[in-house]
């Protein structure tokens, strides 16, 4: 007998013949899959929206506090408005428990005899514990009004007479020579010294010349040197004992007041008390 020699072929998988004649199944097996993708999207949404939601809130939280904590301890209005601002994503500070990056500021704010508008900017503000922040700057703008209310409490000061003259502050003092109250112009060179807001005579003005104030005083002796010194303005008490005046400088129209800002002031109540004058010899 002579041998097959046509090669055998492999029996039909009974499976996949179902399959083939079942194109429904393959219909449904799509729409499974199909399924799935669209709950794990509307998942990822939910997730989305839930942290969105929980960032808004936690947000909202943080900034009300700290509103709350600068009105109390500065012995704010109730009504006044304070503007916070948190950069970044609020939720993963929290976790940490610090904030990176913290802007407080509000208009006319009144601080004893001090009014002006206040910028205060801080690092690493803990959110729990005791921590100190890690670094807090602030910065006070006076007008001329408000620059003016603040030098009434220096006697013999003639603070309606202040007007502001970049770099310096001009004041007019009147001088008794020889039985005569001369009026003269004076130019105050502002600084701060200890924490002290110091107004240095720089220049004088007479018959509308200008003559170093220094030159005066050898001229005049002591009834120029009364007008012709240092005047000093205290301002540590009106400002918490954590905070000490750094620099001082006079702008178009304004008087910018820079001070540093202890970082135990969160935590430390001696800090936020107000401050004391020196004693000066």
């Amino acid at each position: 007998m002579s041998g097959d020699t046509r090669p055998t072929q492999p029996l039909p998988d009974p499976a996949a013949q179902w399959i083939a004649a079942n194109p429904a199944s393959r219909a449904r097996r799509g729409r499974r899959g199909l399924r799935w993708l669209v709950a794990l999207l509307v998942v990822g949404v939910l997730a989305v929206c839930a942290w969105l939601l929980g960032e808004q809130l936690a947000r909202g939280i943080v900034t009300g506090i700290v509103r709350d904590q600068v009105v109390q301890h500065l012995a704010l209005p109730a009504d006044q408005v304070v503007d916070v601002e948190i950069p970044g994503q609020v939720l993963p500070q929290l976790i940490v428990g610090r904030l990176d990056e913290l802007t407080i500021s509000s208009d006319d704010v009144t601080l004893g005899e001090i009014t002006g508008d206040v910028v205060v900017h801080a690092t690493g503000v803990p959110t729990r514990g005791t921590a100190d922040v890690t670094s807090a700057t602030a910065e006070l703008t006076l007008t001329e009004k408000q620059l003016r209310a603040l030098l009434k409490t220096i006697d013999g000061m003639p603070s309606d007479t202040v007007s502001l003259t970049p770099p310096n502050l001009s004041v007019v003092f009147d001088l008794s020579l020889f039985g005569f109250s001369v009026p003269v112009g004076v130019s105050l060179t502002p600084s701060a010294q200890e924490g002290d807001l110091v107004l240095t005579p720089w220049t004088v003005s007479i018959g509308g010349a200008e003559v170093p104030a220094t030159a005066v005083v050898q001229q005049l002796g002591p009834v120029a040197a009364a007008v012709l010194r240092d005047w000093r303005v205290c301002v540590a008490a009106y400002l918490p004992a954590g905070v000490t005046l750094t620099d001082v400088s006079v702008a178009q129209g304004v008087v910018r007041a820079a001070v540093a800002i202890d970082g135990g002031i969160v935590s430390d109540p001696a800090l936020q008390e107000k401050g004391t004058c020196r004693a000066v010899s």
